[in-house]
This record gives structure tokens, C-alpha cells and sequence, in this order.
């Protein structure tokens, strides 16, 4: 399929380049007419001029105007006829001198053409968004290439230019380790440079370009009432008066805080933090407090953070300890780690016995790995099994929660653990975390009990404020089936213009959650995702971005909607996925 696409990119560009050629052919003859006419001239000594009427006839616009030894003088009709007859022999010699341009040209777009296309894709030279160590080396394997051929073809198709977001990309990276404050935004996975945003607003985002996207990544799943929501921005405005931090106890966090309880199965009280990774944090060293024990078991694929105890790969068995999965992790930061595989009991129940396991902890539905959902038997095994062998049973949903339903996933799946952390979209889009569970446990936390975590800016008044009016616009009626509605209308468009195209593809949604993989699945855990089509994805995401959908930059991450979406948009998104399908 990438060798017929190649030649028919090839083959689009040797004719789109002979229309170049034809039409410099044409507009080469017309010019050099227009230049020799205007420079011929037919001396006023040779025509009579004091009695012949002015005459107009085709072409007479151009009438010349010459200086002889009687002055300027207007050529009258014999000049006229003599004009004419030059005419004609300068269009025979000049419409020569045409075609040899256009025949050059033609030279030169096929000499181009076959340049272009002997050049295989493994050939391809990428662009300078690499470093250039990587580049020269060759030890650089993006999923696809970058080189000017395809960006020429790229802007052919689509018209979009990033001229600004590749200035200010190259100059971030000169600030910031990989040009980002965060490691997927660089698109590495997905390869060429990221889009540098401008403005956001509803289901849309504009680049410094100006090119507009449909938005499906919605700052990473806050923005579930849709960017820059009115109701959002008032309640933001008003609290803004009043300043934008206190570093003291104020009435909004008790607001937000009875709204959390009030909805959370598992909350009935709630410690409020930064981020997400805050919250995980402050979670691990509580459920460590509580139960007097060191060890936890998480499972592959999923992520709770950049904490040292959870940044742990698998090994190649089913469940082993824990290695470090990034340099400066020190090996016993992540000794008391135990990675299970997901959707599967035996393995969870295989390290509970062998070990004292302070907690099970687990995203309810996967988003790190690409859109994963549990089994309903998994989710209610792991209940049973924590309360046999005395451990927590903790669930991160600082992804999923009040994004799937308002209860959050346990709610929606009717499993209740005894610790849940938050985010995303509890901020209602800026920066936020919290942690929550049974009252016994949570007053383990200083100051009401030993276990210390604190934070400067946490329950500030701003996040506070837009949290409280987000979380009140998803109580109105309809909310989550509005969302499931469009997602589901989504990703089933998705999927079928996939199979339509002969593409391996499975994937599913959740209310205002979805995800895919290019492999024919199902895909229940971290493993069966690795068998996805990676550098199909790749290509689909930047065909995708270049006809104005924004989509997570990896195979590994799920994508999310809004309130603010509206049926045109899925429409639009799936009439696009179908011609993008067609031509990966």
C-alpha cells in the first residue's frame, strides 16, 4: 500500500509539475509578444498623418505612440495595417521562443520528477527537526519521513503552513529540554515538529499560523465543557477581583470540596493539590501510612504520575518487581513496586500472596496506553481480592473522573474503591489535583494526622472557581448522554472508515472518552497495544493535523470530546478520517 501511494504521489507530481511547464509555455509567448510589439514601432515619416481619422480595431489599445522628426504623431490606418502585418510576424517567431521555454521547463519537471522518485522511503533525508547528532548517525527512526518531497505534497494537498510554529518550536528548544514543558507535546512519536498554539475556544484551537483545528485533545481532557467556556471565564473573572492566590484557607475549597463528596462514591473527604502527579504523590505515601506497608502493585501500560515509586516498566514475565524506567530513578525508590498485567486476576492475585501489599492501584479505564477499558469482572475481582488480602483498592481517575460520568468510572461501573485521585477536570482547565477516600483514611494527613504533604498553591482561588462552574454545567440534563452520543457517533465513523480502507483497527469509546489502534484486537492490555501499527499512526496523525484535526500525538493516549462539539464537527471529522483512511 506505501509503495502504490508513493507512485501515485510521484505520479501527481509529474503531471502537477507539466501543467507548470504548459502554463510557462503559454504565459512566456503572451509576454514576449506583448514586450516586442510594444518595442516595435512604425517611424511617423512613412505614414501620412494630417488627414487620416483616428481608427479604432481590435488590438487598437495597443496604438504607439513614436518621436520622429515631426514630433509625436498618432499612427492612423496605414501604420495601423503595417502594424498589423509586423504583428503577425512577431507572433510566429515569438510563439516559437514560447514553446522552447515550455520545453525546457518540461526538461527540467521531469529531469525533477525522476530525481524525486528513484529516491526510496528509507532514502528520504528528514528535515532539520532532529537533532542533528541523531540525523547523521542514522540511529533516528521516525515513523515516517519528513523530507521536502512529502512536505511538498503535504502543502499541495492542504494548503496549511507552519512557518511560525517551526520558528517558534526551533527557538524553544534552545530554551527548554526538547522545546516543551511536557514530553509528548514534541511529537516525537508521531514525528515533524509540533503546532504552537495561539487561542482556544469551544471545540476549536488556532496555531500562530492561523490555521484552525477541530480539537480532540482538550488540554488533555479538562476541557469537557469545551476551551474557554463564557460561564467558565465569568466565574474566573469574578474571583480574579479578589486575587489569584491566598496561600490561606478560603470558602471556595469547601464549595468544590462538598461537590466532590456529594458525587465521588468512594470521597467522603478530599485533600485538593496541584496536579495530577501531586495527588499520586500524596496518595502512595498515605496508603503507606494507613496500612503500614511498603508495598503497591500498579499495572503495565498504566501511568499515575512521574513520581519515582510509579515510573516502572514490566518485565518479561507475567508480573515481576519493579525495574526503573527512567535514568536518576534509584533502584530502591521503585523496590516496593509490583507491576501486574491489566484485565487479568491471576497475575494481581499472584503478587498479593506473596507479598504485603499496602494497595492495588489502577486508571479504571486506561488513557496512557491509548483507550483501554476494563472488563466489569476485572474492576469487581479486584474489589474481592484487595478486601481477602488486606490491601486498598485505589483508583486513578484523574483521567477518567467526572469525564466518563459524573460519579466518575466508579459509579459508572459500580465498583467502589476505598481511595480515588482527581484532576483535569475538577480545575475546569487550570492546574489542579486531589486525592479523596474513606474518612478514617484520609485523617492520616497532616495536620490531622502524621503523614505530611502540603502545597503553596493548592485549593487556589481560580482553580477553585472555574472547577465549581465546570462541575456545575455537567449536572444539567443530558450532559454525559450528549457526550456519549458524539463520541460514539465518532469513533464508529472512525473505525468503519478504517475497515472501509483494508486497514487492521479496533478501539471503542466511553461517554466523552475513545480510542484506536491499527491492529485487529481486541486490545485489553499494554501488550496488545504494542501490536498496533505505530508508523501507520503516525501517518494518520500528521494527514489528520494537515487537514485541520488535532489529535494526541501518540498511539498511547486517548482522545477526548466536549459539550462543545457539535454533530457538524463529527461529520466533518469523519468525512476527513475517510479520505485520510483511503490514502494511508
Amino acid at each position: 500500500m506505501e509503495k502504490a501511494t508513493s507512485k501515485a504521489a510521484d505520479a501527481a507530481l509529474i503531471c502537477g509539475l507539466a501543467a507548470i511547464a504548459v502554463i510557462a509555455g503559454l504565459v512566456g509567448s503572451n509576454a514576449l509578444q506583448s514586450s516586442f510589439y510594444v518595442t516595435t514601432t512604425v517611424p511617423a515619416t512613412q505614414v501620412a498623418t494630417s488627414t487620416i481619422p483616428a481608427v479604432q480595431a481590435k488590438g487598437a489599445d495597443r496604438t504607439q505612440f513614436t518621436s520622429g522628426s515631426q514630433g509625436p504623431t498618432r499612427s492612423g490606418v496605414s501604420s495601423l495595417q503595417a502594424s498589423m502585418q509586423v504583428e503577425a510576424a512577431q507572433a510566429s517567431s515569438t510563439g516559437i521562443y514560447g514553446w522552447l521555454l515550455a520545453a525546457i521547463a518540461a526538461s527540467v519537471a521531469f529531469v525533477a520528477a525522476k530525481r524525486f522518485s528513484s529516491r526510496s522511503g528509507d532514502a528520504m533525508q528528514p528535515l532539520q527537526m532532529l537533532p542533528t547528532s541523531m540525523a547523521a548517525s542514522g540511529s533516528a527512526h521516525l515513523p515516517w519521513s519528513f523530507d521536502p518531497y512529502t512536505q511538498m505534497i503535504m502543502a499541495a494537498t492542504t494548503g496549511r503552513k507552519y512557518d511560525k510554529s517551526n520558528a517558534i518550536f526551533e527557538e524553544a528548544k534552545t530554551l527548554m529540554p526538547g522545546g516543551v514543558s511536557s514530553p509528548v507535546r514534541a511529537f516525537k512519536s508521531v514525528g515533524g515538529n509540533p503546532i504552537v498554539f495561539d487561542r482556544v475556544k469551544g471545540a476549536y484551537c488556532w496555531d500562530v499560523d492561523g490555521n484552525e483545528y477541530i480539537d480532540y485533545v482538550g488540554s488533555w481532557g479538562p476541557a469537557i465543557v469545551g476551551h474557554a467556556n463564557d460561564e467558565v471565564l465569568d466565574a474566573l473573572r469574578e474571583t480574579l477581583k479578589k486575587g489569584t492566590s491566598f496561600g490561606a484557607p478560603s470558602a471556595l475549597e469547601n464549595v468544590l470540596a462538598k461537590m466532590v463528596i456529594a458525587a465521588v462514591p468512594s470521597v467522603e473527604m478530599v485533600r485538593f493539590t496541584n496536579s495530577g502527579t501531586e495527588a499520586c504523590m500524596g496518595m502512595l505515601r498515605m496508603v503507606r501510612a494507613y496500612t503500614k506497608r511498603e508495598k503497591v502493585i500498579k499495572f503495565e501500560g498504566c501511568y499515575h504520575g512521574h513520581a519515582d515509586g510509579f515510573l516502572v516498566q514490566a518485565g518479561s514475565g507475567v508480573a515481576t518487581l519493579g525495574l526503573p524506567d527512567s535514568p536518576g530513578v534509584p533502584a530502591g525508590a521503585t523496590a516496593g513496586t509490583l507491576v501486574a498485567q491489566y484485565n487479568d486476576l491471576a497475575s494481581v492475585e499472584a503478587l498479593l500472596k506473596g507479598n504485603d501489599v499496602a494497595a492495588v492501584i489502577l486508571e479504571p479505564v486506561v488513557g496512557n496506553s491509548g483507550f483501554i477499558p476494563p472488563t466489569k469482572e476485572f474492576l469487581v475481582g479486584l474489589r474481592e481480592l484487595t478486601k481477602k488480602y488486606g490491601a486498598l483498592l485505589v483508583f486513578d481517575e484523574v483521567m477518567t473522573g467526572f469525564r466518563i460520568a459524573y460519579g466518575c468510572a466508579q459509579s459508572y461501573f459500580g465498583v467502589t474503591p476505598d481511595v480515588t485521585t482527581m484532576g483535569k477536570v475538577i480545575g475546569g482547565g487550570l492546574p489542579v489535583g486531589a486525592y479523596g477516600g474513606r474518612r478514617d483514611i484520609m485523617e492520616v494527613v497532616a495536620p490531622a494526622g502524621p503523614m505530611y504533604q502540603a502545597g503553596t498553591l493548592s485549593g487556589n482561588p481560580l482553580a477553585m472557581a472555574a472547577g465549581i462552574k465546570t462541575m456545575e454545567i455537567l449536572q444539567r440534563p443530558g450532559s454525559y448522554e450528549y457526550l456519549d452520543k458524539i463520541t460514539k457517533k465518532l469513533i464508529n465513523g472512525i473505525l468503519a472508515a478504517g475497515k472501509e480502507a483494508g486497514h487492521p483497527i479496533c478501539g471503542g469509546s466511553i461517554s466523552g472518552m475513545f480510542g484506536f489502534f491499527f491492529c485487529e484486537g481486541p486490545v485489553r492490555n499494554y501488550q496488545d497495544a504494542t501490536k498496533s501499527d505505530t508508523k501507520k499512526f503516525a501517518k494518520w496523525h500528521r494527514m489528520m493535523l494537515d487537514r485541520g484535526v488535532y489529535l494526541a500525538p501518540s498511539q498511547f493516549e486517548a482522545g477526548f470530546t466536549s459539550l462543545a462539539h457539535t454533530e457538524a464537527d463529527i461529520d466533518k471529522t469523519i468525512a476527513i478520517a475517510r479520505e485520510v483512511m483511503k490514502q494511508l
